[in-house]
């Protein structure tokens, strides 16, 4: 287990069914290794808070490509490496949403780390948001910008596989395929 592949999304109104970016960030052997970021065009509608919380609207994303055109180009990167996000279920249920109503075949269940449990395992006293936990060890953070916040989690992971987590055992599976 040497290869980690962080990733985040925003998405662009409350339903949280499809993405309007989408940040990867590869960890191998202990250290950042490949960053990747893209503005994805949802195929939908904008609400007026995910626009001030990501800065993400219609125009922004006009030209960018959709889901189904981005997955070849991100597909290979996702299946290197075991996938980790702060708060996963939130990423792999949009990541899932885009997979099905695009008619993507992938994986039928994904194995990966949940930086929020992790850290409420070892660090119980403090708060789990991801601006906090930045705050905590120094991280910089752009916070809901994919790129900035993949990379984040990818640091908090790394931090805690330094302090000596042995995040093995915080492995968990997600079914793609319901």
């Amino acid at each position: 287990m040497s290869r980690f592949v962080a990733f985040d999304v925003e998405t662009p109104n409350c339903k949280n069914y499809r993405m309007s970016a989408i940040g990867i960030t590869v960890i191998e052997n202990k250290s950042v290794v490949n960053e990747f970021y893209s503005l994805v065009n949802p195929e939908t509608y904008f609400d007026s808070f995910n626009i001030r919380l990501t800065g993400i609207n219609e125009e922004l994303v006009a030209h960018s490509p959709t889901f189904r055109d981005l997955w070849p180009q991100i597909e290979p990167v996702m299946s290197s490496g075991l996938l980790v996000a702060h708060s996963a279920a939130f990423d792999l249920r949009v990541l899932r949403y885009c997979l099905r109503d695009y008619g993507i075949s992938w994986k039928r269940r994904v194995s990966y780390l949940c930086t929020v449990k992790i850290g409420r395992c070892v660090l119980p006293n403090i708060s789990h948001k991801l601006n906090a936990i930045c705050d905590y060890y120094g991280i910089a953070l752009n916070h809901h910008h994919a790129g900035s916040d993949s990379r984040a989690c990818g640091e908090i992971l790394l931090r805690y596989m330094k302090d000596g987590v042995d995040v093995r055992q915080f492995i968990k599976r997600y079914e793609l395929i319901r």
